[in-house]
């Protein structure tokens, strides 16, 4: 829009002294003058020798227009701020120069040192404001790229410390807490051996869990390890596992087929269950639990327990199981909810299918 208006101006100005002088050569500059500040961007010396030329003519015929001298000054400056100072500059310089000096010579102009330090400023001061431009693009250049490497050095140290921090959870929780879980299951397997009756089912179940739970302690170290963003969880199809491996009376109700859903939320399904599962166990031993899968609109996720058969035996939790479980429900674009109900406690959770 700048170039447009300043092209209008300067042809409008030129078409006003064509009108009051006439003359060929008036005419010739009059469609000369937009075209050639047209391209200044695209090509400064093009505009550079259109300038030339016109002021060439407007001496050499004796007809003295102010177009020619401006777009010969726009094309220096345009010049200048685009290659800075090198050869192509001083190219377009020189000439410009010795141009304005053809009215002094034809005119016999008596006041030589004065026309030429008038007509050196009037070719320098635009090469000089040029040359500005052009250094300080260069200036904001180099320090958007000091910015931007300045920015990756400071992710790759973040990026490195993450990686450190979780090469050290790994390893603790493969010394202490892998550890212990199979101090657990080898101590159930033993316990399935001499032990009969009830007490030989309920070591199997916690000998299963504590299988089951080094096989995923084993994924989250592998990722820990591999810089990996989420362990993958079996999805919708292993949650007829979850419930299966489950203590206790549990009870699935699903579609079949399963409903053909994003991996993210298969995992999260999957998690919703294994959690809520989970917390029937500790808090609702002994109660009879019902896993419903509903697909239409929404996925619909639901673990429903009713009143634990024993009473006062609930294990105390850390709350951290449903903080997670909302977190993952969130980010594969569903919702989740969990109330008690009728003595029990549902959780329920929605996605889009």
């Amino acid at each position: 829009m700048l170039d447009l208006a300043v092209t209008a101006a300067i042809t409008g100005g030129a078409a006003l002294e064509v009108l009051a002088r006439g003359g060929p050569s008036s005419v010739v500059t009059l469609l000369v003058t937009a075209p050639a500040l047209l391209v200044r961007r695209r090509r400064p010396l093009l505009t550079v020798t259109a300038g030339l030329l016109l002021s060439a003519v407007m001496g050499l015929t004796g007809t003295f227009l102010t177009a020619p001298r401006t777009v010969l000054v726009i094309g220096l400056h345009t010049t200048a701020a685009r290659h800075g100072f090198t050869w192509r500059t001083w190219l377009a310089a020189v000439p410009a120069y010795a141009v304005f000096l053809i009215p002094a010579l034809l005119l016999g102009s008596p006041d030589w040192p004065s026309y030429l330090i008038t007509h050196a400023v009037l070719t320098l001061l635009p090469l000089l404001t040029g040359i500005w431009v052009h250094q300080r693009a260069k200036v904001l250049d180099l320090l958007r790229e000091r910015a931007e490497t300045a920015e990756r050095e400071r992710d790759l140290l973040a990026e490195r410390a993450v990686t450190a921090e979780r090469r050290r959870i790994a390893r603790e929780m493969h010394d202490v807490v892998a550890h212990r879980v199979s101090v657990i299951a080898l101590q159930a397997g033993a316990l399935t051996v001499i032990a009969d009756g009830e007490t030989a089912e309920v070591a199997e179940i916690i000998r299963k869990s504590g299988s089951a739970a080094l096989a995923e302690l084993r994924d989250v170290l592998r990722v820990l390890r591999e810089d990996e963003s989420e362990v993958v969880a079996p999805g919708l199809p292993g949650i007829g596992s979850l419930v299966a491996d489950a203590p206790g009376r549990v009870d699935l109700v699903r579609p079949d087929p399963l409903p053909e859903v994003e991996p993210a939320v298969g995992r999260a399904a999957y998690r919703v269950v294994q959690e809520a599962l989970t917390n029937a166990g500790k808090h609702a031993p002994g109660a009879p639990v019902r896993v419903l899968l509903e697909a239409g609109e929404r996925l619909v996720v639901q673990v429903s327990n009713g009143v634990p058969e024993r009473p006062g035996g609930a294990v105390p939790g850390s709350g951290y199981g449903l903080l997670g479980m909302r977190e993952r429900v969130s980010q594969a674009g569903g919702t989740v909810s969990a109330r008690p109900e009728g003595g029990g406690y549902v959780v329920r959770a929605e996605f889009p299918c």
